[in-house]
């Protein structure tokens, strides 16, 4: 007996539940299988307790640092059962929030692991369902290197945001976004830490300006970090864990999390057996996100580009609308607003200055120093914001903005507007940011770029 749907999909993650409730909306009898939770990783092991983590930070910091606010603070200490508590909470509310959506939009949950065994076809512990779309949305797994294996003193942020003590040293392996945002935690809780990066600056897929200054301020918070220099070992005793570099030396520490980015969980799913092609584990997709099989769609961690929760609910929605026939227009990945939450925040969106000058050839760059806007000063943070023009000529628009500063992350939303919306200097620099506001910061920049700079020189 098999029991058909209109859409079937594999995964119950940012990707997969925002293409239920889309698809639901429209009218469409959806099924939606998960072996774990609604939410994923993003929800349970990744986006939500990391950034717990980075806010339970700050206001460790905000103790630590309250007498430059003339406020006579102290951190005492970090209650790790406090922390863990505070941020399972947080957890468990928007699961509970989740569960409640899946009943309220009529989607059918389907618990346990499921396998693709014909291209309308899903398996679930023995039971089969038909689709007449299939959507994969499978997800990602925390990555290792070859011969580095995990357990013991070696763990991935699964374990790492977990952890019941702060250690008193750690050696962080990889400094994308999860590397670097676990170090900023763990630095605010008392530890000390060092990234070890191979390539040649930390968080490598930004532009380099923004490398440059999150360096610097790593530096300012004896935050250590090594960057150009490959892993080549690890050892560990009960007691401690020690890494070789390709240098010859050797860093002691209490654990070493590995944070060498995200594979795609698409093996032993069925899908390279009923036509899917798979590309290292990813699967490719036409820009349509449809797989080239059947009626087989891809969404989220297992499409290639970038890894984000939002990228996924937003491929999710756009499958759903596909499917139903709306035709919603193409999404630009280079449109996508990314965000590193370490202190200081990294946020950007758009071409870097390498590749806008690699499409257009000439362009043109503003920076603009937090230094000048108010409420970055009352916040006592350094950093800046980087506009990127896509050419010289008047009516070229800003195809590149990058920024760097405590809270800086809240500013992406206009960010991705002024991008995905083609946005010329002028247009922004008429617009009134409010005072004092870090979002000024973002009209001051433009100002500048538009040839009329008011509190920074053009």
């Amino acid at each position: 007996m098999s029991d058909t749907y209109d859409v079937i999909i594999l995964g119950a993650g940012s990707g997969g539940y925002a293409c239920a409730f889309r698809a639901a909306e429209l009218g469409l009898s959806v099924a939606l299988v998960e072996k774990d939770k609604v939410g994923g990783t993003c929800l349970h092991r990744g986006c939500i307790p990391t950034k717990a983590l980075l806010h339970a930070a700050e206001v460790a910091d905000s103790a630590r640092e309250g007498e430059q606010f003339g406020v006579k603070s102290s951190l005492s200490g970090i209650d790790m059962s406090g922390v863990n508590s505070y941020k399972d909470n947080v957890v468990a509310r928007l699961y509970k929030g989740l569960q409640g959506l899946v009943k309220a939009n009529k989607v059918t949950l389907i618990e346990g692991a499921g396998k693709l065994v014909g291209q309308d076809t899903v398996e679930v512990d023995g039971q089969r369902y038909q689709g007449r779309n299939i959507v994969l949305a499978s997800g990602s797994y925390s990555k290792t290197l070859p011969g580095l294996e995990l357990g013991g003193r070696v763990l991935t942020s699964t374990e790492a945001i977990n952890l019941d003590y702060v250690p008193e040293r750690v050696v962080v392996l990889g400094g994308g976004v999860i590397g670097v945002e676990f170090a900023s935690v763990w630095k605010s809780f008392g530890s000390e830490v060092t990234i070890v990066e191979a390539l040649p600056n930390l968080v490598p897929n930004e532009d380099e300006f923004l490398s440059k200054q999150l360096e610097r301020q790593f530096r300012k918070r004896k935050i250590a970090f090594k960057t150009g220099t490959k892993f080549t070992g690890v050892t560990q005793t009960s007691d401690t864990v020690t890494i070789s570099l390709e240098t010859g030396e050797q860093i002691e520490a209490d654990l070493l999390l590995v944070a060498v980015g995200r594979g795609p969980n698409t093996a032993d799913l069925g899908y390279e057996e009923n036509g899917i092609t798979l590309d290292r584990g990813f699967v490719p997709t036409n820009d349509r996100l449809h797989t080239g099989v059947g009626n087989i769609y891809a969404v989220g961690d297992i499409v290639p580009g970038l890894q984000l929760a939002h990228r996924g609910f937003q491929q999710g929605i756009f499958v759903a609308e596909e499917i139903a026939g709306l035709h919603p227009p193409v999404i630009d990945e280079k449109g996508i607003p990314r965000v590193t939450y370490c202190e200081p925040e990294v946020a950007s969106v758009g071409l870097t200055e390498a590749q806008a000058k690699e499409l257009y050839g000439d362009v043109k760059t503003m920076t603009y120093d937090l230094a000048g806007n108010g409420k970055s000063q009352i916040l006592k943070t350094a950093g800046a914001i980087k506009l990127v023009k896509g050419g010289t000529a008047d009516d070229a628009p800003v195809v590149g903005v990058h920024m760097i500063g405590t809270r800086m992350g809240e500013q992406v939303g206009e960010a991705q507007l002024i991008y995905n919306w083609e946005a010329l200097p002028d247009d922004v620099a008429n617009l009134i940011h409010a005072h004092p506001t870090q979002n000024e910061a973002l009209g001051e920049a433009h100002l500048a770029l538009a040839g009329k700079p008011l509190h920074s020189h053009s």
